[in-house]
């Protein structure tokens, strides 16, 4: 329960508009950005983690926001490489919500995997 409360506060709390709007973007102000959210995010994990794990949950979460992996594996998963990952008739509601959800499985995934392997 506690990771997920830490991936909760560390996604959804720590991480301001500034961070989510930039940490995309493939500009030095992004990188900053991104590296910034990814820092507050992990941090507390240090507590409930050995340093391995700290490491790959850090990285991992750097890669996958970054990148926006998840739209990815939903543009993979639905066989539609579209910029949202969904036909042109799935309301836009719709294929933000699921890409947040499947953004949010593969970092408590690897969190757990992570905190129990590592």
């Amino acid at each position: 329960m506690i990771q997920i409360l830490l991936h909760l506060w560390g996604d959804y709390i720590t991480q301001n508009d500034w961070m989510a709007t930039n940490k995309t973007q493939n500009t030095a102000k992004g990188w900053v950005a991104c590296l910034i959210h990814v820092t507050l995010y992990s941090l507390p994990f240090l507590f409930i983690c050995s340093f391995e794990a700290f490491v790959v949950i850090f990285t991992t979460h750097f890669f996958i926001d970054k990148f926006r992996l998840a739209k990815y594996l939903v543009q993979l998963k639905n066989f539609s490489f579209t910029p949202t990952g969904f036909p042109p008739t799935t309301p836009l509601f719709i294929s933000v919500w699921v890409t947040i959800i499947v953004d949010n499985i593969l970092h408590v995934t690897i969190n757990y995997l992570s905190i129990t392997f590592l």
